[in-house]
């Protein structure tokens, strides 16, 4: 009998983190119908001894190389068997209750592709996880001076979606691809995530290809969960980094890439 929803963590040379997520799993999941699977890149020895302690994960996939975060998240969603989905990176942290009222919400509706909980940092203070879609000046305003210019800081505030509270559930342009409680039949219907963006991007693809499809891509407040989240591609300033930090290479690289995919298109209508 399949799962009804499958936890897939999407790991990258973390193995502590690791261990705290799968930790907060097996703790806040209480029921029988679930399965966990860690789909790993550039593997290296230390998370393969955190997996032994994890006897009850179903699936364990290394990479030995970095393969991407796409590459990872497709393998997890052609390993999982379950109904539901909740795709997570190793540096998100479950709550009490928090899959099950997932579970709830997404079955409220069958047009619900994606659902995406808040997320905090682990001093408790918000992270924004739900966005406008890009415009091609959004990454400019974000990565330059300009951000600065009162023209720039209201796009980023419509951007960021500043005008909403967050206190209620919302259809949204596209949630952080850290943490999403997906349907399976959507992603059979929508497809898998697009390998030409190694990273950044491609929850921002995703989003739009499943508004494209009709399936909606809700925030859901009412659900918290943790998150590490490092920002690497910010740090040391525009010039430095683009000098130094490849990071900042991917983000314009997936940028231009998503633009091009999408010239001249339309971008979905919702609420």
């Amino acid at each position: 009998m399949s799962p009804k929803i499958s936890i897939a963590i999407n790991s990258y040379r973390n193995p502590e983190l690791l261990r705290l997520c799968l930790d907060s799993v097996f703790r806040h999941v209480q029921r029988d119908d679930f399965e966990v699977l860690v789909v790993d890149s550039a593997t290296e020895e230390a998370t393969r001894l955190v997996l032994k302690d994890y006897p009850q994960v179903r699936t364990f996939v290394p990479h030995e190389r970095n393969v991407g975060f796409p590459v990872l998240l497709n393998r997890s969603l052609k390993e999982a068997r379950g109904e539901f989905l909740f795709l997570i990176n190793h540096d998100i942290i479950l709550t009490e209750g928090s899959v099950d009222e997932l579970l709830r919400f997404a079955e409220s509706d069958p047009k619900i592709g994606i659902v995406g909980p808040r997320q905090v940092n682990f001093n408790g203070s918000e992270q924004i996880s739900c966005f406008r879609f890009y415009r091609p000046w959004t990454i400019v305003y974000r990565r330059t001076f300009l951000g600065k210019l009162p023209f720039a800081k209201r796009h980023l505030d419509w951007f960021l979606m500043r005008d909403y509270d967050r206190k209620t559930p919302r259809n949204v342009d596209w949630v952080m691809g850290s943490a999403l409680f997906v349907r399976r039949e959507a992603v059979d219907a929508v497809g898998l995530m697009d390998t030409r963006f190694f990273m950044y991007m491609e929850d921002v693809d995703w989003c739009r290809r499943f508004w494209d499809a009709g399936f909606r891509v809700v925030h859901y407040p009412d659900v918290t969960v943790y998150h590490y989240h490092g920002k690497g591609s910010a740090k040391g300033g525009f010039l430095r980094s683009l000098l130094l930090n490849r990071l900042t290479w991917y983000h314009i690289s997936s940028g231009a890439k998503y633009f091009l995919k999408y010239l001249g298109k339309p971008l979905p209508k919702h609420d």
